[in-house]
Order: C-alpha cells, then structure tokens, then sequence
C-alpha cells in the first residue's frame, strides 16, 4: 500500500470515530502536572479506579507540587489504594518528584521545553516509567506530538492488517508518526478514539457488527470482521 493511500485510510478511521463519538476530551486534567501523576496512577488499572485515587489526593491536599515532593510515600500510598499496586505507585510517584525538583527546579513546564530525545531518556530512567507512560506525558502534559501506543493500538489495526500482531512499540509509533501529520490534537484524540473503541467494541471478542470503521475505507476494511461475516 502506498504512503498516500495508507495516510488517506488512517485519516477516513478517525475522521468516522470522531464523527461517532466526538472529541473524547482526554487526558482529563485540570494541569499538566495532574495528567502526570494522572499517567502514573493509570498503571495497569482503569482510568476509573485512577481518577479516584487522583480525586483521593486532591481532597488530602497532597496534589501541589511541592506538597507531592515532601509527602512519604507511606502517606501518598494511604490516599491512591483505588489504583492497584498502590505502594509501588506511591514510590514511582515519590521518585518523579525528586526527579522533576532535581532537572527542573519543579517547574513542570521547563521539563516540557527541555529537548525531546534527552527528556525521553531522562524519562526512561525513572524505575517504572515504560514507553506508553513516558509517551502519555509527553503528548498530554507536555504538548509534544509524539504518538502513544498501547494495547488496542496493536489490536486494532493488526485486524485491519496495517501492523503485525507482533510488532514492537516503535514500530507501531514509527507507523503512525510516518503517515499522520504531526499534529498534538491529532495524536491527543486519536489515541482516546483508539482507546474507547477498543475498550467498548473491538475487544478480544470484538462487538464487529457494532463497529463504525468495520467496513472503510473501501478495500481495507478490518479483516477480522470479514471474517466473523
């Protein structure tokens, strides 16, 4: 398939998701640090049980920057219990803070200007940073157009037959980046989209007669759902 063709299949899939279900309005913050810890909570778990264990430390008072890098990580751990592996998270979350003071005086946005390829690998050291959550701040608390891949990323556009089902993080990245423009509201609800359709429709045991982009563009439609006919 040629780059042009690819490019014009990739668009007509989100253009029909945001025709169906709208913008999603995600990261769903109040600031860019919110979305980082945000980022973090959301660690194996659904964003429900994250956005509680995130409501639990604005009511502690615990979400500030400087209160967040003086907390234990006994106490954080105590307030985000709703999402999983939360001592674990608590020292994840306790780390970046020391990491954000140490690089960036705490100041969030001079991390978001710093340059990508070296707050990547600075990110990347960070015990329990891994490439979706790395990516995921990246692209919605620091604004750089960096496309987040996860699981029903593969999914998805495996069935289409646009990536192996065995294809790496950056390959899959690397796919996306080089055919989409390289736009931060385009990456930022392309991902929602991907996300919400495969969290409600196009799971392990896909819903393919519920499913909008089943069927488009002409001459590439899912494979699986060809299959189920």
């Amino acid at each position: 398939m040629t780059h042009e063709k690819t490019a014009t299949a990739l668009l007509k899939i989100y253009s029909t998701l945001l025709d169906q279900y709208g913008n999603r309005g995600w990261w769903p913050a109040d600031t860019p640090f919110e979305t980082i810890i945000g980022a973090i909570l959301a660690q194996n778990v659904s964003w429900s049980n994250a956005r509680r264990a995130i409501e639990n430390l604005k009511a502690a008072g615990l979400l500030d920057v400087q209160v967040l890098r003086d907390a234990d990580p006994t106490e954080i751990s105590r307030h985000i219990i709703s999402s999983r592996y939360y001592n674990q998270k608590a020292r994840r979350i306790s780390a970046f803070m020391q990491f954000l003071y140490a690089e960036y005086g705490g100041d969030v946005d001079q991390m978001s200007g710093d340059d990508l390829p070296r707050l990547r690998l600075k990110l990347h050291s960070l015990k329990g940073f891994g490439e979706e959550t790395v990516d995921s701040i990246l692209l919605y608390a620091c604004n750089v157009p960096v496309f987040v891949v996860d699981a029903y990323t593969k999914r998805i556009f495996s069935r289409y037959g646009f990536l192996e089902k065995d294809a790496t993080y950056q390959e899959v990245q690397h796919f996306f980046t080089t055919h989409l423009p390289k736009e931060v509201p385009l990456y930022n609800d392309y991902h929602a989209q991907i996300v919400n359709l495969g969290h409600s429709i196009c799971r392990t045991h896909p819903d393919c007669h519920l499913c909008p982009i089943r069927s488009i563009p002409p001459g590439i439609a899912c494979e699986y759902a060809k299959n189920m006919e």
